[in-house]
């Protein structure tokens, strides 16, 4: 697993990116646009937060790290100024590693690795000099578009796993995100992904450790190890994402996984190209999904309400966390 002939993704495109960036848009150079603490994930991963969240006094949630590219061309990226739009700063490995360390002094709950395909071999490096002094799990939260000889290499580094499971319909696949083999590699992504975490295992915070509600006395149980399955259902797709389901109910053993359905689509960057798709989804198409859901015994784990697609849940980009 290397830079200079890239198989790291399901691309493929065997670039030398010590000469040149591949698909992803990344050359070897590590880079990084913003570290810090985030309440926005699932409430296992981020915990639970009352009406004032963002307040300064809270501490705890998740411990992001979002790298910059991405292997996915995906027409409504919430995060495209550093998935397509290259932004971000050059790290090493060692301030990488010092990132993961002051994230956990921070209060983090885990290390969330947000899109980190493209420099696997420089985060399992960092994770190398610092994970004998981590006491939180490591999350790889990914597209989901990953080959599995690369996620083998994880073993042993990932505790839990949160992909996105985004299509079954490859025309769909590769008119919004440029991947027609998408489900090809995203479904025994998974498989492998459940293989490795095993079935969910929890743990208790309680307000001796963290502040924010867990203060007042109120435990909330946050995943300690596990594979949370992430779709989002997209405007004029939900039989793809029933589909979706179907799959998930025939080939993953019950109970190996969490859920989480996403009502927050929002027509992002060049969405508007694709006028199906420039608008936010009905409550009919969101509740119909998650009654299918339901109807299959997929029980276990999240929904949103549809007030979630809103553009504040999209992190700010500005270096937070790398510039010092």
């Amino acid at each position: 697993m290397n830079y200079t002939c890239c198989t790291l993704c399901p691309r493929m495109c065997r670039v030398d990116r010590t000469r040149s960036a591949g698909y992803c848009g990344c050359t070897s150079t590590l880079k990084a646009a913003r570290a810090a603490l985030h309440q926005w994930e699932e409430p296992c991963i981020s915990g639970v937060w009352p009406e004032t969240q963002g307040s300064e006094s809270l501490k705890g949630g998740s411990g992001t790290v979002f790298f910059s590219g991405c292997t996915l061309r995906c027409c409504f990226c919430q995060n495209h100024t550093i998935s397509s739009g290259g932004f971000g700063k050059a790290l090493t490995v060692r301030q990488l590693a010092d990132i993961f360390l002051r994230l956990e002094d921070q209060g983090a709950f885990n290390i969330n690795l947000v899109t980190p395909t493209q420099y696997l071999p420089d985060i399992i490096a960092a994770l190398d000099l610092v994970r004998h002094k981590l006491s939180v799990p490591i999350v790889c939260n990914c597209g989901g578009y990953e080959r599995v000889e690369t996620l083998r290499y994880l073993e042993g580094y990932v505790d839990i796993y949160l992909p996105d499971l985004k299509y079954f319909d490859p025309a769909l696949s590769l008119r919004y995100s440029h991947a027609e083999d998408y489900f090809q590699f995203a479904g025994p992504a998974v498989q492998e992904m459940i293989r490795q975490t095993g079935k969910p295992i929890w743990k208790e915070i309680s307000g001796s450790q963290t502040s924010g509600p867990q203060s007042k006395g109120i435990s909330q149980p946050l995943l300690a190890r596990g594979t949370i399955i992430r779709h989002m259902v997209l405007p004029g797709c939900r039989k793809d994402s029933i589909r979706l389901l179907r799959w998930m109910k025939e080939h993953l053993e019950p109970d190996s996984f969490l859920i989480s359905l996403l009502s927050q689509y929002t027509p992002f960057f060049s969405a508007a190209q694709y006028p199906e798709i420039n608008r936010r989804i009905t409550t009919y198409e969101y509740n119909s999904v998650v009654e299918a859901a339901l109807d299959l015994g997929l029980s276990h784990g999240y929904m949103q309400e549809k007030s979630s697609a809103k553009e504040e849940y999209t992190p700010s980009f500005c270096l937070e966390g790398l510039v010092h």
